[in-house]
C-alpha cells in the first residue's frame, strides 16, 4: 500500500443560518481531522526531503495529521459536482473575501462570510486544508502536524539562517522563525560563540558583526510583582527565541546564522493536498470505512480546481513542478490551477530546515532565499547560466490547467517578467493550457474592502485598485475551459515585442516626475545563488548563500503611460478610468529603511483635484476636473471600462454594477478626492 486516508469528523453545521443560495439551497460546514499514512519507501513520496528518516508505525509507514474544513451543499445533488481547493494562506482561510467580497475569517459560519455568495451560487464544494506543517495553533489556522526527521535515532542538526526587521522602536525579541505564528527550529546550542548575528541597512550593505556577548539566545516574560511594585520582567534562556537587550532598530535587516535542530519532514504538505484532493475525487470511504463526505447520496466529484494567492500560489507552482499533481495512481489531482500573485516563485519549503512562512525575494527584506529559482516558466527554456533546460509543466498527463494572475507588484517586488521570458529576458511563448493575466497597476493584496486610503510605513499611500471581479471571471472561464473546452481570452501580459514590457531605465524614463515623489532604483534583482553543491537533493550548505559573481537574471517591469499607470496587461476599470497613478511600487519612509521598497506593496498618488491646484505644485498630470467634468461623468467611465471588460469575457456581467456603485462620490472612501 502506497498511502492510505482517514477521516475523522468533529463537528457538522449549518451555515449562514441556512440561507439558500439561488438553485444550489443551503450550504453546511464540516470540520475535522485527516489522518495520513504514506510508505516512505514507494516512488509516489521518493520526492519528499528526508521522508525515510520519519518515524515510522508498526506496519511501517509514516503517519501525520491535518485539519480539515469543508463548506458544501447540505443536497449534495443541487451541487456541480467540482472542489474549489482554497491552499489558504499561512494556515488562514482566504477564497471567500476574494471571491465573494466577503468579511475574512478562519471561522467561516455566519451570513456575513458568505458574501455575495458567488461560489455557492456556482455550487462549489469549498475544501481547506492544513498543508503548512511548521504553524503553531492559534487564531483558527489550519495545521498539519509534519513529523520530525531523525537519522538512526540520532537529533539532525544543520545550519540554517533568518532575517528579522522591525517595525517598531523598542522592540527586543523575536522568535527565530521571525513570526509568532510560525515554529522555530530549535537552537542546537544556546552558546551565541557558536552563531553569527549581523545586521545591515539595506540588502547590499556591508554585513556589521553583532558580539556574542550582546544578545542571547532567550525571551522575555513578563508579570505582576509583589509588593505593589508593579509589571517585572525575566530574561529566559529559550532555544526558541532571539534578545538582544538594546533592541533592533526599525527597518535595519538583522541576519541570524546559527546551529539548529529538529528538522520537520516539510515536504510532506504537498503529498496531504495531493491525497486529499484525490480521495474526494475517486474514493467512496476512507480506509477505516468512513464515507466520503462529497460522495453522499450517490454523487461523485468530477473536477477539482486550485486556487493559492502569494505564498499559496507559489505552492501551487511547488506542487506541479515537484511532479504531486499525480496521486499515487497516476491520476490526475487539479484539473485546474489560479496561482494568482506567486510571481516567479515557488516555495522554500522541500529542504531540510526550511522556512514556508517567509516572505521571500523581496528588494529589501529575505532577499536572498531559495524561493525564487529555475525553472520559472510554465514553457521550458535553457537556463544560460547552466545549460539546465525544464518548465513548471513537463508532465502532459497530469498537468492542469493554468490561468495565472499577477499585478504590478509582482513585477516589481516577486520578478514576475521571468513568467512569461526566458533567461534573456526575451518573450516566451506559453503552453496551450497556459493563460497569463497582468492585472495591471494593481497591488499584491487588494481587499474588496478598503475603508481609506492608508500610508503604514510607506511615503505614499497604499494602491487602492480594486480587482476582485477578476477573480470571479477566472474561475468561470477556468471551468468552461476544463469541463467544455471553451478557451479563455488570450493572455494579456506585457511582452518585449510590442514595448509594454521594458528595463527599469525605460520605465523610469517614462514616468512622469511627480512632485515629492521619489522613484525606486529598480525592481527587486535576482542574482544566482549558491545553496550548495546539494540543493536539488533538499541539503543546503551555504548559509548566507554564496551570491554568483556576474550571474543575473534579467528582471523587467511594464510600461507605462503619460500619468505612470501601466499599459500591458488587463485594466481594472479603476485603472483605465483613473483618479490617479497606481504602482506597483511604493517607498520605505526615513524611519523604515528610507528610499528601499515596501515589500509587496504599491502606491496611489492622486491626481490633482483642480487645474489651479495642478498649475500650483507643477504636477504633469491632468487634475480630476480636467478628465472628468464632475462625479457623474466619472461614474459614467466606470461603466464604460466594465461593459468592454464584460463584451471581452473578462469580467462577469453580475460585477458591471458593482463597479459602478463603487464609483459613486468619486470613488470615495477608497480615493483621496477632495472636490
Amino acid at each position: 500500500m502506497t498511502s492510505n486516508i482517514d477521516l475523522e469528523l468533529r463537528e457538522r453545521r449549518a451555515f449562514a443560518d441556512g440561507m439558500a443560495f439561488d438553485e444550489t439551497g443551503p450550504y453546511e460546514r464540516l470540520t475535522g481531522r485527516a489522518i495520513f499514512r504514506v510508505d516512505p519507501e514507494a516512488e509516489a513520496q521518493a520526492a519528499v526531503t528526508d521522508v525515510k528518516l520519519a518515524p515510522r508505525d508498526a506496519d511501517g509507514l509514516v503517519r501525520f495529521e491535518a485539519d480539515y474544513c469543508i463548506l458544501k451543499p447540505v443536497d449534495p445533488t443541487c451541487g456541480n459536482s467540482r472542489v474549489f481547493f482554497d491552499y489558504g494562506n499561512r494556515g488562514n482561510k482566504r477564497a471567500l473575501q476574494y471571491f465573494n467580497d466577503a468579511v475574512g475569517s478562519n471561522d467561516p459560519i455566519a451570513a456575513e462570510h458568505a458574501g455575495n455568495g458567488f461560489l455557492m451560487r456556482r455550487g462549489y464544494s469549498i475544501v481547506w486544508l492544513g498543508w503548512q506543517g511548521d504553524l503553531h495553533p492559534g487564531d483558527g489556522r489550519m495545521l498539519l502536524g509534519a513529523p520530525i526527521a531523525t537519522e538512526n535515532g540520532r537529533t539532525i542538526t544543520g545550519r540554517t539562517r533568518t532575517e528579522f526587521i522591525a517595525v517598531e522602536p523598542g522592540t527586543t525579541v523575536f522568535p527565530l522563525s521571525s513570526l509568532v505564528s510560525t515554529r522555530s527550529y530549535p537552537a542546537a546550542s544556546l552558546d551565541t560563540a557558536k552563531a553569527q548575528l549581523t545586521r545591515r541597512r539595506y540588502t547590499n550593505s556591508v554585513r556589521e558583526a553583532i558580539a556574542p556577548d550582546a544578545w542571547s539566545f532567550a525571551r522575555v516574560e513578563r508579570g505582576g510583582g509583589v509588593d505593589n511594585q508593579g509589571m517585572e520582567a525575566a530574561v529566559v534562556p529559550c532555544d526558541s527565541h532571539i534578545h538582544l537587550p538594546g533592541g533592533f532598530a526599525p527597518g535595519w535587516i538583522y541576519e541570524l546564522v546559527y546551529e539548529a535542530k529538529d528538522p520537520r519532514v516539510l515536504g510532506l504538505g504537498h503529498v496531504a493536498v495531493r491525497d486529499f484532493v484525490s480521495f474526494l475525487k475517486h474514493e467512496a470511504e476512507t480506509v477505516s470505512g468512513a464515507a466520503n463526505p462529497l460522495g453522499e447520496g450517490g454523487t461523485a466529484i468530477e473536477r477539482a480546481y486550485a486556487w493559492g494567492r502569494s505564498q499559496t500560489g507559489r505552492c501551487i507552482r511547488d506542487f506541479l513542478d515537484f511532479g504531486f499533481n499525480a496521486d499515487a495512481d497516476g491520476r490526475r489531482v487539479f484539473d485546474g490551477v489560479m496561482p494568482h500573485v506567486s510571481g516567479a516563485g515557488k516555495m522554500w519549503m522541500n529542504h531540510r530546515f526550511a522556512n514556508l512562512v517567509l516572505l521571500p525575494g523581496q528588494e529589501h527584506e529575505n532577499h536572498f532565499t531559495p524561493a525564487d529559482r529555475f525553472p520559472f516558466s510554465y514553457a521550458q527554456p535553457t537556463d544560460r547560466f547552466t545549460g539546465r533546460t525544464d518548465a513548471i509543466l513537463k508532465r502532459p498527463g497530469s498537468d492542469p490547467k493554468v490561468i495565472h494572475t499577477d499585478t504590478a507588484c509582482e513585477y516589481w517586488h516577486r520578478r514576475a517578467s521571468l513568467v512569461h521570458t526566458d533567461t534573456n529576458g526575451d518573450d516566451l511563448e506559453q503552453p496551450e493550457n497556459v493563460r497569463l493575466y497582468l492585472w495591471a497597476s494593481s497591488q499584491h493584496v487588494a481587499s474588496p474592502k478598503v475603508p481609506a486610503p492608508a500610508r503604514g510605513m510607506a511615503q505614499t499611500y497604499f494602491n487602492v485598485v480594486s480587482t476582485s471581479m477578476f477573480f470571479r471571471a477566472n474561475l468561470d472561464r477556468l471551468d468552461a475551459w476544463v469541463s467544455r473546452g471553451e478557451a479563455p481570452p488570450a493572455s494579456r501580459i506585457p511582452r518585449r515585442e510590442d514595448g509594454t514590457l521594458v528595463t527599469a531605465e525605460t520605465w523610469r524614463e517614462a514616468f512622469p516626475a511627480i512632485p515629492g515623489v521619489a522613484l525606486p532604483r529598480g525592481p527587486s534583482r535576482l542574482e544566482r545563488l549558491d545553496f550548495g553543491p546539494d540543493f536539488d537533493a533538499g541539503m543546503i550548505a551555504n548559509e548566507p548563500p554564496t551570491v554568483v559573481s556576474g550571474e543575473e537574471y534579467p528582471v523587467q517591469v511594464p510600461a507605462v503611460d503619460a500619468d505612470g499607470n501601466e499599459i500591458g496587461g488587463l485594466r481594472a476599470p479603476m485603472v483605465e478610468a483613473p483618479l490617479g497613478t497606481y504602482t506597483g511600487w511604493s517607498l520605505r519612509r526615513r524611519d523604515f529603511g528610507h528610499g528601499a521598497m515596501v515589500g509587496i506593496t504599491g502606491s496611489y498618488i492622486p491626481f490633482p483635484d483642480t487645474e489651479d491646484e495642478r498649475t500650483q505644485t507643477g504636477d504633469p498630470r491632468a487634475s480630476v476636473l480636467a478628465r472628468y467634468a464632475g462625479p457623474e461623468a466619472y461614474v459614467a467611465a466606470i461603466r464604460a471600462a466594465a461593459e468592454a471588460l464584460v463584451a471581452d469575457g473578462l469580467m462577469l456581467a453580475e460585477d458591471l454594477e458593482r463597479s459602478v456603485a463603487e464609483a459613486a462620490d468619486w470613488g470615495r472612501p477608497r480615493h483621496d478626492v477632495r472636490l
